[in-house]
């Protein structure tokens, strides 16, 4: 019984995500998909249901192989402590985020989300990059 958290921020992060974990997922597992968001008074209408999208992405993709629970926090937490806080309260097994590819006009490093939780948690982590949108 492996227990997963999937950080996700868009159906696109959800969809990358996905295709990582169908194979590796059974029926004895659980997926914790989440979403993060600062505090209501930095987040719009808008980026909430975008973020209820990309759990019920994830819900709907694995939920026929595997226990998916679906959270979206809003309370006050950047979305990289939220992760490393809720990742040590299931007690996960796995950490699966998702990286978006460089442009020649982004920055060269890695997300800061993505690159606060590679620095903070000693969890294994899959970091599955993906398209930009």
């Amino acid at each position: 019984m492996t227990t997963f958290v999937a950080a996700t921020n868009s159906v696109h992060t959800s969809a990358a995500l996905c295709d990582y974990l169908f194979d590796r997922v059974g029926s004895e597992d659980t997926v914790h998909a989440i979403n993060s968001h600062l505090d209501e008074e930095s987040v719009s209408d808008e980026e909430l249901r975008d973020g209820e999208d990309a759990l019920n992405a994830i819900y709907s993709r694995l939920g026929a192989a595997t226990t998916v629970e679906t959270h979206q926090f809003v309370r006050g937490n950047v979305p990289a402590e939220d992760i490393l806080s809720f990742t040590e309260r299931v007690d996960a097994d796995e950490i699966v985020i998702g990286v978006r590819k460089p442009t020649a006009t982004s920055k060269v490093a890695i997300g800061s989300v993505t690159e606060q939780v590679l620095l903070h948690s000693s969890r294994p982590m899959a970091v599955i990059p993906r398209e930009l949108e």
